[in-house]
């Protein structure tokens, strides 16, 4: 028990963002992909509503994600204040990505409140990141400025809202130390 202990500590605190600049052409094989959302499928769920959902981009469908994302930019920029770099930069982190998924979430209202479904989703995605950290697999999760219409790009239920992207690569970024304050500063322990 003492070595999976440490194994899950380590996964923790070695967990970082890790960006699209730093990703390297290798392709993320489908097995693998399925073994990180399968671990998602694990996360804790108020009443079993498994909320997650994910939407797979990797092939051609990067692409079609990538010209989305950067019309988007267009179209919400005015022709004074728009920038090529910007434009480019939102197809680039798709393409040199090897995997990118949309993160979504689906609602029960009747059975649990929105915060509940999203506070599982987000369990889901730790998840998967600390997955990502344990096959050297580098992952960020993002969130484009207007996920309603990404919700109707990806073509989303009613009930259903997209809460972001979450970008995959293998990688060469270097380690980098956490930035956290002491948890002693975040704890007030009530003991009487």
């Amino acid at each position: 028990m003492d070595n999976a202990v440490e194994t899950i500590n380590q996964l923790i605190r070695t967990r970082r963002s890790i960006f699209p600049p730093d990703y390297i052409e290798k392709e993320i094989p489908r097995e693998v992909i399925e073994q990180i959302i399968e671990n998602a499928n694990y996360a804790p769920t108020h009443r079993l509503t498994q909320p997650w959902r994910f939407t797979i981009f990797r092939g051609d469908g990067l692409n079609k994600l990538a010209d989305y994302l950067g019309e988007q930019y267009r179209s919400q920029t005015t022709p004074e204040t728009f920038s090529e770099a910007k434009y480019e930069g939102a197809r680039s982190k798709v393409l040199k990505s090897s995997c990118v998924l949309a993160i979504n979430m689906e609602l029960h209202p009747e059975k649990v409140p929105e915060w509940e479904e999203v506070a599982a989703v987000s369990c889901a995605v730790q998840n998967m990141w600390l997955t990502t950290t344990a096959l050297g697999i580098g992952a960020y999760w993002s969130t484009p400025g207007n996920l309603e219409k990404l919700g109707a790009f990806l073509g989303l239920e009613p009930n259903q809202k997209c809460l972001g992207l979450f970008y995959m690569g293998y990688h060469q970024a270097k380690e980098k130390p956490a930035v956290r304050k002491p948890i002693e500063e975040k704890i007030n322990w009530i003991e009487a």
